[in-house]
């Protein structure tokens, strides 16, 4: 699935943003737009403390990169209810 390594350095981030993004969704509805300077601490799997993603950044620029994004990642975004995805 990933290749020798394990997941590159972009896939974990995109992961990272995706799994802020269920929480944002979960806490505050599909119809809310991250602010662009929120933060949404997530715990990631292998780290002993969470980590806190800039998720309306990580909107931002998963948003203008958008065609640059796989077939299962704009799916994952389409499941959120992300209407650009």
């Amino acid at each position: 699935m990933y290749g020798k390594g394990g997941p590159s350095k972009a896939q974990q981030a995109f992961q990272r943003g995706l799994t802020a993004l269920t929480q944002w969704v979960a806490r505050e509805g599909a119809h809310r737009p991250v602010p662009r300077a929120h933060g949404e601490e997530v715990v990631v799997e292998g780290e002993a403390e969470p980590m806190v993603v800039k998720l309306g950044v990580w909107v931002s620029n998963t948003k203008s990169q958008r065609d640059k994004l796989t077939a299962d990642q704009l799916a994952a975004l389409t499941q959120l209810g992300v209407d650009w995805a």
